[in-house]
């Protein structure tokens, strides 16, 4: 339901070489979710410490991104969050988008990371 120890150890890793970490507020709702069904209020709380801390950027879903995401929706036939997602991290110039949904490697606007 958290994140799991490999995208854990990966934003580390980003963080500690000075890397930024850009959620969109997508995301930020999607990483809600597991923890509101389980009532997991330690879960809850950590993602709500992470997405306020200032190593997290959370920019906004604006009129750009949703344009963007219709393209790649078009495209690639991705289902409209992950193209929201995409769309957003090509938008906001990210260098890199993690992922642990391996159909999204065929993506090539931005590196797509798969981890499990």
């Amino acid at each position: 339901m958290g994140l799991g120890v490999e995208t854990k150890e990966r934003v580390n890793a980003l963080l500690k070489s000075g890397e930024l970490i850009a959620v969109s507020d997508l995301v930020r709702m999607e990483c809600q979710v597991g923890p509101l069904k389980a009532n997991d209020q330690l879960i809850l709380a950590q993602y709500v410490t992470f997405f306020q801390s200032p190593d997290a950027s959370v920019p906004t879903v604006s009129a750009a991104v949703c344009d963007r995401a219709a393209q790649v929706r078009a495209r690639y036939g991705f289902k409209p969050l992950d193209s929201l997602h995409l769309a957003a991290a090509v938008e906001y110039r990210c260098t890199l988008f993690l992922t642990g949904d391996s159909k999204l490697k065929i993506f090539h606007e931005i590196p797509v990371e798969i981890l499990m």
